[in-house]
C-alpha cells in the first residue's frame, strides 16, 4: 500500500513541471531576449493561461521566433486578426505589470 502511494506521489511531483510549461513558456525560454530566464517565462505563461486561449497562446508564441509576424497581425485589416491583437495587447499589458 505504501509503495503505491509513494509511486503515485512521485509521479505527480515529477510530471508537475511539465504541466506548467505551455507554448508561451517554451518559446520564451528559447528566445534570445529571455536568455533562458525560466522564472520570467513561467510568469508570462501563467498570465497567458489566465488571459489567452490555447490557440491564441500558440499563435502568440510564434512572435518570439518571428517578431515581424506580430507586426503583420497588428497591421492586418482582418476582423479575426484585430480581435486577436486586442486579446494579445491585453495579455501583454497584464504580463508586463504582473511579471516585473
Amino acid at each position: 500500500m505504501f509503495n503505491r502511494i509513494f509511486i503515485a506521489a512521485a509521479a505527480i511531483v515529477l510530471t508537475a513541471p511539465l504541466a506548467v510549461a505551455g507554448p508561451i513558456d517554451s518559446a520564451c525560454v528559447r528566445s534570445d531576449r529571455a536568455r533562458g530566464n525560466a522564472p520570467l517565462c513561467g510568469c508570462i505563461q501563467q498570465v497567458a493561461n489566465q488571459t489567452l486561449s490555447r490557440s491564441d497562446q500558440r499563435r502568440a508564441a510564434r512572435f518570439f521566433r518571428d517578431p515581424h509576424e506580430a507586426q503583420v497581425v497588428r497591421m492586418s485589416k482582418s476582423n479575426s486578426d484585430n480581435a486577436f491583437w486586442a486579446r494579445y495587447k491585453s495579455f501583454a499589458a497584464r504580463a508586463e505589470a504582473y511579471c516585473r
